[in-house]
């Protein structure tokens, strides 16, 4: 495995856990223990995470480039997943006409709506095929499909996004600070992001705990523009923000 691909597993592993060892990171990536440490201390320098002993932590402040697939990804952080997409989906409304974003997070919301009278707008090949089953009304945007994240991107989707007006957009996001707003790695999933939310009255971002703190390639959104629902009470630089609704079980 290459050194650089190896360090954005490390940090991709790390920012889903928080905190991960040394003896963990050997199994995950099959890595013996002294290139791992070796890495950690590289990264360490580089002000990527915390390394202590044993192991690692995260950083407030993480850069990160690495974008896992959507299959990679749906299994991470269910239950906060979860926790976080049914209160979103309790916010849709009779007559609502919502755009859903391509991503993990946002598709745990799909078995949680109940509202039939809402139309659904959406970037993601499973979410319109989910919605479609469950009986709602679902329209999917047209244009270039990204293999990795099952998201329609490119010109086209652009200019579907741009011909609607959302009342509420529920969006998925890769890393979220208050300097650098919501990131993502790729600049064609950015884009579509960035028109649908400036389209949308609403825009609520689906974030669990471990996303605060990473910044990803490109920003889409500035941090005060969408509400944030996530799974943990805020601490530090994003405590008291008025625009985090925190769920709890």
């Amino acid at each position: 495995m290459l050194t650089e691909k190896r360090w954005n597993l490390i940090l991709h592993h790390l920012n889903e856990r928080g905190s991960i060892t040394v003896t963990e990171l050997t199994e995950l990536l099959g890595a013996s223990e002294s290139t791992i440490r070796r890495d950690l201390n590289t990264l360490d320098k580089d002000g990527k995470l915390n390394k202590v002993f044993g192991g690692a932590v995260v950083r407030e402040t993480s850069h990160t480039t690495y974008e896992p697939s959507f299959s990679q990804k749906i299994d991470a952080n269910q239950k906060e997943k979860k926790l976080i997409a049914k209160y979103a989906a309790g916010l849709i409304a009779p007559e609502d006409f919502v755009y859903i974003d391509a991503g993990t997070s946002t598709a745990y919301m799909i078995p949680y709506i109940t509202e039939n009278r809402a139309t659904f707008i959406t970037n993601g090949i499973q979410h319109a095929q989910t919605l479609a089953k469950s009986g709602l009304k679902v329209i999917l945007i047209g244009g270039e499909l990204k293999d990795t994240t099952e998201a329609v991107v490119g010109s086209q989707a652009l200019a579907n996004v741009q011909e609607y007006h959302f009342t509420k957009a529920f969006m998925g996001t890769n890393g979220v600070t208050k300097k650098e707003g919501f990131t993502t790695p790729d600049f064609n999933e950015a884009s579509v992001k960035k028109v649908a939310m400036i389209q949308a009255r609403d825009s609520y971002i689906l974030c669990d705990h471990t996303k605060f703190g990473i910044i990803s390639s490109v920003t889409f959104s500035p941090f005060g523009d969408a509400f944030i629902i996530t799974d943990q009470d805020p601490s530090g630089q994003y405590k008291g923000c008025k625009n985090i609704i925190t769920v709890k079980n």
